[in-house]
C-alpha cells in the first residue's frame, strides 16, 4: 500500500502539472518563464561562484539578448548557435531568444575542429555567440565550416569577432513586445540539442516549446520542488539534463539553480553546504566518482533531500545513499529526443522507472523481443512484433502519437536519422513506435531495469553477454574504481571475447581477487578474458563511457599502450599479456 501510494502520488502530481500542455495550445517558453519572473521577481534564481541573480536580473539580461537579436534583424523562426561554457548568461541567451521567436542551437563547449564545424553547419545558423575561453576552439573549426556565420565574442574582445558585450550594454533591459513572438506555436523549435553518443558525429535533436515545457514542468512535479529548493547542477548546460531538466526544476517553481563551470569531486560537498542545496541533479558516473573519493568533511553536513538523475548503476546506488545519507533517490529514464520517460517515484531499488499494468494508458512504454544477431526486433509469423513477458529482456519502445504532447517524436534535423528511430507495424497495421535502442526488463510489479544498450551486448560461446552486468560485477571487486566492458574479435573464434578497461587503485587492486569475484558472480561465457588497466576512462561530455576506440584497438599489446592482463586457462589466473602470449591466442595455440 505504501509503495502504491508513493507511486500514484508522484505520478498523478506529474500528470496534473503537464495536463495543460497540448499540441496546438497557445503556450511557449518565454510566456511561461516571464510568468515565473512576475511571481518571484526578487527571489534568487541563479547562483554561480560569487554571482547571485534574482528572477528579475535573469529576465533583464534575457531582454538585452532579445533586443540584440532584433537589432541584428534575426527573424522569428531563425536559429542562432551558442558556444559557451557554464555560466548564468547561458540561460539568459536562450530565454532571450525565445522571447523573440528565435531558436538556439546548444553547442558542446568541448568540441573543436571538424566536430564543431559539423554542429554549426547542421544548425544552419547565421550568428554564433562564442565564449571568450573558447576562441581557439572556434578558430580550429573555421577551415571546416561550410556555413558563413557571423561570430560574436562574449566576455572579451578580438579582432576577428563582433563585440557582443558592447551591443548588450546598449540594449534595452525592458521586455520586448510580445508581438515579436506573436506567431510562435507550441510545436515551433526553441532549442537544438546535439546527442553526445559514444560513436559518430552528433545528431541535432529538435526541441520544441512543447517539449521544453513538458520536460521542465514534469521534472519540477516529479521532484516535488518548491520555492525554497536549491538545485545543485554541475552538469553541462548544452545537454538536456543539465540545461533543461535542472533549470526547469528551479525556474518553474521559484527555486534557485546552482551552476558550476564543471563538475568537481573535491568541491562537490563544500558547494552543497555553501549554497545550502536541497536537490542534486546527477549523471550516474558522477555518483561513482563521489563514492570512490576519499572522506570529505562536508559529505554529511549537507541538506540534500533528493538526488534526481539517470544512469545510477546498482553497484553505486546503495553505497552512495548509505555513505552520504541522501534520503531519497529519484532515478528516471529518458533521452533528449525520446518520447519515452519513466520515473521511479517510489524508489524501488535499482529500477530506472516503473510502468505497472494498471497505468498502461498513462505510461507510454512497451517491451518487445529483440534479436541480438540482426539487432532488430523479432517478428511473429503475422509480421507483428512480440511483446515481452515479465522478466524477459527486450527493447523499450514508446508509441508515437502527434496528437498527444508526451507521445510526440520531433526527431532530428536529419530526416534519415529520424526515420531510423521509428518502428512501424508493431502491434497493429500502420502504428508507429519510437525505438529507444535500450534493452530492459520489467518485473511483475512493473519496475523497469536497464540491461544494456543494443550494440553493447555481444555474443560469446553462443550466449549473449551484457556489458552492464559484467561492469557491475567488476566494479564490486576491491580496488576497481571504474569498469568499461566490451567485446573484442579473436581470430578463428565466433562472436567476441569479453574485455574490460579498468581504472584501479593500485594499492588495493588484486587481479586474483578480481578473478574470484568474477567467477562467483558470472557464468563462464560472461567472464572477461582481457583486462586493460588504464589511468583514466575516456568519456563523453555527459560522462558516457566511450568504447569505439577501445574496441578497435582490441587486445594487441603492440597497439595498446596500457598494460593488459589475460585470463590464461593454462595458468588459471590473470597474467600479463606479452607479445608471445598474444601470438599464442591469435594462432589458436591457447584454447579459449
Amino acid at each position: 500500500m505504501r509503495r502504491e501510494i508513493r507511486f500514484l502520488t508522484g505520478g498523478l502530481r506529474t500528470l496534473a502539472r503537464v495536463s495543460r500542455l497540448k499540441p496546438g495550445a497557445q503556450v511557449n517558453v518565454a510566456d511561461d518563464l516571464e510568468a515565473a519572473v512576475d511571481r518571484h521577481a526578487q527571489r534568487t534564481a541563479v547562483l554561480f561562484e560569487d554571482v547571485r541573480w534574482t528572477y528579475a536580473d535573469l529576465d533583464q539580461r534575457a531582454n538585452r539578448y532579445a533586443a540584440w537579436a532584433l537589432a541584428q534583424g534575426i527573424a522569428p523562426g531563425a536559429t542562432i548557435a551558442l558556444f559557451m561554457g557554464n555560466r548564468p548568461d547561458y540561460l539568459a541567451v536562450w530565454f532571450g531568444m525565445a522571447k523573440v521567436g528565435v531558436a538556439t542551437a546548444l553547442i558542446n563547449s568541448q568540441l573543436i575542429g571538424q566536430g564543431l564545424a559539423h554542429c554549426i553547419d547542421t544548425a544552419g545558423v547565421d550568428h554564433v555567440i562564442v565564449d571568450a575561453p573558447l576562441v581557439q576552439g572556434w578558430r580550429s573549426a573555421l577551415p571546416h565550416l561550410k556555413t558563413q556565420a557571423k561570430a560574436w565574442l562574449s566576455g572579451g574582445v578580438a579582432d576577428d569577432f563582433a563585440p557582443l558585450d558592447d551591443h548588450l550594454a546598449r540594449s534595452s533591459p525592458d521586455r520586448p513586445d510580445r508581438a515579436a513572438r506573436a506567431g510562435c506555436r507550441a510545436e515551433d523549435l526553441v532549442l537544438l540539442i546535439f546527442t553526445s553518443g559514444t560513436t559518430g558525429l552528433p545528431k541535432a535533436a529538435k526541441i520544441t516549446h512543447l517539449r521544453t515545457l513538458l520536460t521542465m514542468h514534469s521534472f519540477a512535479a516529479a521532484t516535488g520542488a518548491g520555492a525554497r529548493d536549491v538545485i545543485y547542477a554541475p552538469l553541462p548546460l548544452y545537454h538536456t539534463v543539465g540545461g533543461v531538466c535542472a533549470p526547469g526544476i528551479a525556474l518553474t517553481t521559484g527555486g534557485a539553480i546552482v551552476l558550476r563551470r564543471q563538475f568537481s569531486v573535491t568541491a562537490f560537498w563544500s558547494d552543497c553546504v555553501r549554497y545550502d542545496a536541497t536537490l542534486f541533479q546527477y549523471i550516474g558516473e558522477l555518483c561513482r566518482y563521489l563514492v570512490n573519493a576519499p572522506l570529505h568533511p562536508d559529505e554529511r553536513r549537507h541538506r540534500l533531500r533528493l538526488a534526481v538523475g539517470n544512469g545510477l548503476r546498482p553497484d553505486v546506488w546503495d553505497r552512495f545513499q548509505a555513505r552520504f545519507s541522501v534520503p531519497r533517490i529519484l532515478e528516471f529514464y529518458g533521452a533528449t529526443e525520446s518520447n519515452l520517460t519513466l520515473f521511479n517515484f517510489d524508489g524501488g531499488p535499482h529500477a530506472v522507472g516503473r510502468a505497472p499494468a494498471y497505468m498502461k494508458s498513462a505510461v507510454n512504454f512497451a517491451l518487445i523481443r529483440h534479436d541480438p544477431v540482426s539487432e532488430r526486433p523479432e517478428r511473429a509469423a503475422s509480421g507483428r512484433c512480440i511483446a515481452c513477458v515479465d522478466d524477459e529482456v527486450g527493447e523499450a519502445i514508446a508509441r508515437i502519437d502527434p496528437a498527444k504532447a508526451a507521445m510526440r517524436f520531433e526527431g532530428y534535423s536529419d530526416h534519415g536519422a529520424t526515420e531510423s528511430k521509428v518502428l512501424r507495424d508493431v502491434f497493429t497495421p500502420g502504428d508507429a513506435w519510437f525505438r529507444s535502442g535500450d534493452l530492459m526488463r520489467r518485473d511483475r510489479l512493473g519496475y523497469v531495469y536497464f540491461v544494456d544498450r543494443i550494440g553493447d551486448t555481444f555474443r560469446w560461446k553462443g550466449e549473449n553477454v551484457s556489458t552492464t552486468e559484467v561492469a557491475g560485477v567488476l566494479s564490486s571487486a576491491p580496488g576497481v574504481l571504474e569498469a568499461n566492458v566490451y567485446g573484442v574479435e579473436v581470430p578463428g573464434c565466433n562472436g567476441r571475447a569479453g574485455m574490460a578497461s579498468l581504472v584501479v587503485d593500485q594499492t588495493v587492486f588484486d587481479p586474483d581477487q578480481t578473478r574470484r569475484v568474477v567467477q562467483e558472480a558470472l557464468p563462464a561465457y560472461a567472464r572477461p578474458l582481457f583486462l586493460r588497466l588504464t589511468p583514466a576512462m575516456e568519456t563523453t561530455a555527459t560522462f558516457k563511457q566511450k568504447k569505439a576506440e577501445a574496441v578497435r584497438e582490441g587486445f594487441d599489446p603492440r597497439v595498446v599502450a596500457d598494460p593488459i592482463l589475460f585470463d590464461d586457462p593454462r595458468v588459471g589466473g590473470y597474467v600479463p599479456l606479452c607479445e608471445i602470449r598474444y601470438a599464442e591466442v591469435v594462432s589458436g595455440a591457447v584454447r579459449l
